[in-house]
């Protein structure tokens, strides 16, 4: 993070950090900057604590207040609620840059590594044999989140987690508020808006997955990698979001709570950076490459030391799909086929 960035938000929260004291109390510079530090690089906070002369306590408390300080403060203007308009300018990015008309986002879920919490039996106990709360988002084309959900019990799936999640209940509930149907490009055959999910998510009208099965005929296989190749957009925010905020690669070593409050300065910090300092938080090469059927040609550099995080469990049910979703999966796989595209860069430059 340069100077100047740090200046701006520390301007946004510097109210919130002042504190009185018959003692000289630390200042709300030093309080950012010793979370940044934290949330950045993942010491351990007794040794965060030796380097800088403080309590544990003292750190720990700093840390946590900060994370819920910067989410407070920058949910709002980084984080927002989108009405239609808004749903719609993500959805003219998104096929301006990845070439899917209508597509207003891309959904995956992650998994956050805690140490077990006590009492707690196999709830938070994931497939990959670690205790993990999840992380479930929505990203736009240019890497911002759009929306997220953290906190769910890691043994749950995507599907799972997404449909219990608030704004997946209202998006299955036809409460968000996606712009009325509008026609494809060039065409006159009007679609719903939708977003882009893997196998795990239902098929909806509103929620694209791909078809199943192998040996597909050549318009179903050919939407498939269209799909997967959008899908990039949200592997890469995750990549980008571990990458910058590297205590997230750690095990968390506190309540589930706690957790889910680092979670979340970590995520509206990203939207903060990727809005106001791309070039410097999201360099040209920092992203994947991909060709037009998905597959990466070019590793971005956030895979350079940074393991992505680990995707969540693919059991899901419920996923019955009604006559009019996969109509809609229909009409647009058959759109796509005729509408071919070159090579093009995963990035939003």
């Amino acid at each position: 993070m340069s100077a100047q960035s740090f200046d701006i938000l520390l301007d946004k929260i510097h109210r919130r950090l002042l504190k009185g004291s018959l003692r000289e109390a630390l200042s709300p510079k030093f309080r950012l900057f010793l979370t940044l530090i934290f949330l950045a690089h993942g010491p351990g906070v007794p040794f965060l604590a030796w380097s800088f002369k403080i309590g544990v306590s003292t750190a720990r408390s700093i840390i946590h207040e900060v994370c819920s300080t910067l989410w407070e403060e920058l949910v709002d203007d980084y984080l927002p609620e989108l009405d239609a308009d808004q749903w719609k300018q993500k959805a003219i990015e998104f096929n301006d840059l990845w070439d899917m008309p209508n597509c207003c986002g891309a959904v995956d879920g992650k998994h956050i590594n805690i140490e077990c919490p006590p009492n707690s039996g196999s709830l938070f106990f994931n497939y990959k044999g670690h205790h993990s709360i999840n992380l479930m988002a929505v990203s736009d084309a240019k890497y911002n989140f759009v929306s997220v959900d953290v906190g769910a019990y890691g043994g749950n799936s995507d599907g799972g987690v997404f449909a219990n999640s608030a704004f997946g209940k209202r998006f299955l509930d036809k409460k968000v508020n996606f712009p009325d149907t509008e026609a494809l490009p060039g065409t006159n055959l009007n679609l719903p808006y939708y977003i882009v999910g893997d196998a795990a998510f239902p098929l909806k009208e509103n929620l694209m997955r791909p078809y199943p099965g192998q040996q597909l005929p050549a318009l179903k296989e050919n939407f498939n990698k269209r799909l997967s190749r959008a899908r990039r957009v949200i592997e890469n925010s995750f990549g980008i979001l571990v990458a910058r905020w590297r205590i997230l690669k750690n095990t968390l070593v506190m309540e589930p709570t706690s957790a889910v409050r680092i979670t979340n300065a970590c995520i509206v910090l990203h939207n903060f950076l990727n809005n106001t300092a791309e070039k410097e938080y999201r360099p040209p090469n920092f992203v994947d490459i991909v060709d037009c059927e998905g597959e990466i040609v070019r590793s971005g550099d956030w895979r350079q030391g940074s393991n992505p995080l680990a995707s969540l469990s693919h059991r899901s049910s419920g996923n019955n799909s009604t006559q009019h979703a996969l109509d809609v999966r229909n009409l647009l796989s058959e759109y796509l086929f005729t509408h071919p595209i070159g090579m093009t860069r995963l990035s939003a430059d």
